[in-house]
């Protein structure tokens, strides 16, 4: 009968289980940081160090948060520990963005729905209903962040909407408007009929729209080329209703023009036999056949400087618009399409607006805020761009139909293409004149100021730069003017007699004062005599009723968080967004603080692409694969959405979806069962085990080796912020070095040496270091399962992973002759593990110590095994190695050069301990079923 040895075995002993169970687990760790206080224990722990800033980019308050909430949140949660671990100060401090429209409208839609007007309401009564929204949210999220392990200032966030918040904003705008980069101009602007409100070029994005085309006949009045006079220049536009504000055309200087008479046309054609017009040589055939002309004469070819400084007249020339309309050079025109001509509206387009600057054409003012034209507009009064629901409005037809009545139409049409629409109401967008506020980017040098900053930055992925400094250079100036009520105001007042701003610092204090005791509402509730007496007359002062654009808000953060917080600084070390905050956040912030510091806010800046589905197509409602970081925390737990961050190139668009999430759990499994190991197997571990390196076998030497080797990858990782390659490094280490090698071999001698043996308290004692190491660089990543793991261990009141940097270790671990030399140990292993394979699927064995194998091996790989034990590396009772000789039979790999393996049967008993199989069981001295070594372990446990 078989003696049960199992008691005397070493087996790991460990409360850390298997199952994770992280959507239980999550919480009672997130309550017990919350009952100690971590937050201030961390900052406590890192007093004095380097200080760290990552600056939040504020979300939005007004909705639960989604899956690029959860991405941008966990990553900044991984850079914030990461750079704390790494021996810095790291203090993050949460914020929301609180003013605009989204939240407008959402008070605006509950007014709709009991049929009430916003306007029967007082702006203060709105504004804190605004108010109370935001800060609803705001708790919503705070929570949903948490629940992510996001760690950081929560009791003490910063807002845009606080009070102080509000009066460092309104001085940071004083602060352009006394150095005169502040300006009330008129310009085109996008403008969103639904919102009523100009829009950032932030708040647009393109969709396809459907609009109607049109070719309108200029006659040509007056030309340098004699033979143009009499003809008519033909344009070609998208926007009809813009024709009222036309004031020019422009041409391309180096193109060819020609004079065609048109000699027959089509039935329905709008084009006359006899007629002379003008287009571009190369887009001739095509505007024939869009006029449906069937045949024509060339008459005279020009060039198009030859055409520059014509004259001609309006189509609608004796009807109100009996201006001339100039001929110009425009370097935005193209052959690609149209006529070779551009029509010039310069209230309706960036490119017209600087045109007709240069060359002092008339600013008209034609389309009024609700998307009508103005009453003093001639022919087309009151007619509708767009409606207040977004859809064409009568402007369109009226146009046309007068231009056919003028026998100005040559043809018309309809195109699909990319139209700017709200990101919000997604209505289309027009370009339409309108008195706004601007910031100046001539005024004080502030685009080269900006241009300058981005070279003094660094980007990472470094593309960044490039895109910032295109938007910079080819910029307009800020339109930082919103006709809103729910926002910081333009707190400025404008002299009526002489329609210029005032500039005083006197009333400037008193407004920034006011607004810093009441908020913002203080402007919108204050007669003007608060502010204004008794230096000035507040009769001749007109009070601005406008609001900041928000993007004004956040770019002003740098200004109340970092440089009023003492625990913090300026310039941050890091801003981090989604890489559209390249027009957004990165960009504001980077004016506002060129404009009144003369240099960026921030010392890098990172971005992150977007989140897909897992078949890389957006999310949508409609299709049905949203994927919401609350579904995922309640079935896997919130490391596994941490787990996909870190092992996502973020510098990509991201995909995300169950399989995804599934593959996620099973990496994570792999990586805690590597902890579990850990801890089962340090169960007991004491100082007084511990062994110096001096006194280790070679393998845990290796192993060593090995910490330090990925110490060194780690850290240049983190501050690289590349924790794909961080974690992938230390996800191949836990699977491939450790779990596939090092443990497999180790096993036997953890669990049957005896606790005095030496290759035993050498593995303990690496087993101790890998503890230490890896639940430190996991901590950043895996803030749950790192702080279960080291609390299974530790699990002092006190005691946090997270007040821990990452281990010094020693250079002395560093062994490159050693890692070479057992590379290529590795290799013969790998060769003798796959011919086990094939006894074992063979059935001539059952387990690989049943085996003593032959290994034939060429000098290189016998001189690195010598002095191994070769049957303990390659997990067998015994084996024999042979310099060259293999015999045509033995197996062999393709990859490995000069190793085979003859398998054989391993000779004599086996040990009923540790279960190997050796001619010396049965000859030890107490135990006949034992190998010697295990009959020592016995005896030793019962000494």
């Amino acid at each position: 009968m078989t003696a049960d040895y199992r008691d005397s075995v070493f087996l790991p002993q460990t409360d850390f289980p298997m199952k994770a169970g992280l959507p239980k687990k999550e919480p009672e760790l997130l309550a017990r940081w919350r009952a100690m206080d971590l937050f201030r224990r961390m900052r406590e722990r890192a007093s004095g160090r380097e200080k760290f800033i990552l600056h939040d980019g504020p979300p939005y308050a007004n909705g639960n948060i989604h899956i690029g909430h959860a991405l941008n949140k966990i990553l900044k949660d991984v850079i914030a520990r990461s750079q704390q671990m790494l021996g810095k100060d790291s203090n993050y401090v949460p914020g929301w963005d609180c003013h605009g429209l989204p939240i407008e409208w959402k008070i605006e839609e509950q007014y709709r729905k009991a049929n009430k007007s916003k306007d029967e309401v007082p702006i203060v009564e709105f504004r804190k209903e605004c108010r109370e929204f935001a800060e609803h949210w705001i708790g919503v999220q705070m929570e949903e962040f948490r629940r992510l392990g996001v760690e950081g200032d929560w009791a003490n966030p910063y807002t845009t909407m606080s009070f102080a918040a509000e009066a460092q904003i309104v001085r940071e705008l004083l602060k352009f408007l006394m150095n005169g980069g502040l300006y009330r101009g008129s310009k085109p602007v996008m403008w969103s009929i639904v919102e009523k409100t100009a829009l950032a070029e932030a708040e647009v994005e393109y969709h396809e729209h459907s609009s109607p085309t049109i070719w309108v006949r200029f006659p040509v009045l007056r030309s340098k080329a004699q033979a143009a006079v009499g003809a008519r220049i033909v344009i070609w536009t998208t926007t009809p209703w813009t024709i009222p504000g036309n004031r020019g055309i422009a041409l391309k200087a180096d193109a060819r023009y020609v004079k065609l008479r048109v000699d027959a046309v089509a039935e329905g054609a709008l084009a006359s036999p006899g007629e002379e017009i003008i287009v571009a040589a190369d887009l001739a055939q095509q505007v024939q056949a869009d006029a449906k002309i069937e045949r024509a004469t060339r008459l005279a070819v020009f060039d198009g400087a030859d055409l520059t400084d014509s004259v001609c007249a309006h189509p609608w020339r004796g009807r109100g618009y009996d201006f001339d309309v100039p001929v110009m050079e425009g370097g935005f025109v193209t052959m690609d399409q149209g006529t070779g001509f551009v029509h010039i509206a310069p209230g309706h387009g960036t490119d017209d607006f600087e045109l007709g600057q240069t060359h002092g054409l008339e600013l008209p003012f034609t389309v009024a805020e609700d998307g009508s034209y103005y009453p003093h507009v001639p022919l087309v009064a009151g007619r509708k761009v767009l409606t207040a629901d977004g859809k064409e409005g009568d402007a369109n037809g009226a146009v046309i139909k007068l231009l056919i009545e003028a026998g100005a139409l040559l043809a018309k049409g309809r195109l699909k293409h990319s139209y700017p629409h709200s990101w919000r109401s997604k209505a289309p967008l027009i370009f339409r004149n309108t008195p706004q506020w601007f910031i100046s980017m001539t005024t004080n040098g502030l685009r080269e100021k900006a241009l300058a900053a981005i070279d003094q930055v660094r980007w990472v992925p470094p593309q960044g730069r490039n895109r910032l400094h295109a938007m910079i250079q080819d910029r307009p100036d800020w339109v930082i003017s919103r006709q809103r009520a729910w926002g910081v105001p333009i707190t400025v007042f404008v002299d009526r007699r002489t329609g210029e701003p005032l500039r005083d610092e006197r009333v400037n204090r008193r407004i920034a004062d006011a607004v810093e005791a009441e908020g913002a509402d203080a402007w919108f509730a204050s007669e003007p005599a608060r502010f204004l007496a008794p230096e000035h007359d507040p009769a001749n002062f007109e009070k601005v009723d406008d609001i900041l654009d928000v993007w004004f808000d956040s770019g002003s953060t740098h200004s109340y968080v970092l440089e009023q917080r003492p625990e913090l600084k300026w310039p941050a070390s890091l801003y981090l967004e989604g890489s559209d905050q390249h027009r957004g956040w990165f960009h504001s912030s980077l004016l506002e603080s060129c404009g009144t510091r003369g240099r960026a806010p921030y010392e890098a800046v990172l971005t992150h692409g977007f989140t897909l589905d897992e078949h890389g197509r957006k999310m949508s409602k409609s299709l049905g694969n949203v994927v919401a970081p609350q579904q995922v925390i309640d079935q896997y737990g919130a490391d596994i959405l941490r787990l996909w961050v870190v092992s996502c190139d973020y510098t990509e668009d991201q995909r995300i979806g169950p399989e995804i999430l599934k593959n996620q759990a099973e990496a994570y499994r792999k990586i805690r069962n590597t902890l579990r190991y850990l801890l089962g197997n340090l169960a007991g571990f004491d100082e007084a085990e511990r062994l110096d390196q001096a006194e280790m076998p070679e393998l845990e030497r290796w192993v060593l080796h090995r910490l330090h080797e990925l110490d060194g990858l780690v850290r240049q990782g983190c501050e690289d912020f590349d924790f794909h390659a961080v974690f992938v490094a230390i996800y191949n280490f836990c699977i491939s070095d450790l779990s596939a090698f090092y443990f497999d071999i180790r096993k036997d001698a953890l669990y049957c040496d005896r606790p005095s043996a030496k290759r035993r308290r050498a593995a303990r004692t690496v087993l101790d270091h890998l503890f230490s190491c890896l639940t430190a660089w996991l901590a950043p990543m895996l803030c749950f399962t790192a702080e279960e793991a080291w609390l299974a261990r530790f699990p002092g009141e006190g005691e946090s992973v997270h007040l821990r940097t990452f281990p010094a270790l020693p250079a002395a671990w560093r062994d490159d002759t050693l890692a070479r030399k057992w590379a290529v140990v590795r290799e013969v292993r790998r060769v003798v593990t796959g011919a086990l394979e094939i006894e074992r699927r063979e059935k001539r064995i059952g387990a690989s110590l049943q085996a003593a194998p032959t290994i034939h091996a060429g000098r290189r790989h016998v001189e690195a095994l010598a002095g191994l034990d070769l049957a303990e590396i390659c997990i067998t009772s015994a084996a024999r190695l042979v310099e060259g000789g293999a015999p045509d039979a033995a197996f062999r790999l393709e990859d490995v050069q000069d190793v085979a393996v003859v398998p054989g049967l391993a000779e004599g008993a086996k040990c009923q301990r540790c279960w190997q199989v050796l001619p010396e069981v049965g000859q030890a001295a107490h135990h006949d079923d034992l190998c010697h070594r295990c009959d020592e372990a016995i005896g030793s446990r019962q000494a």
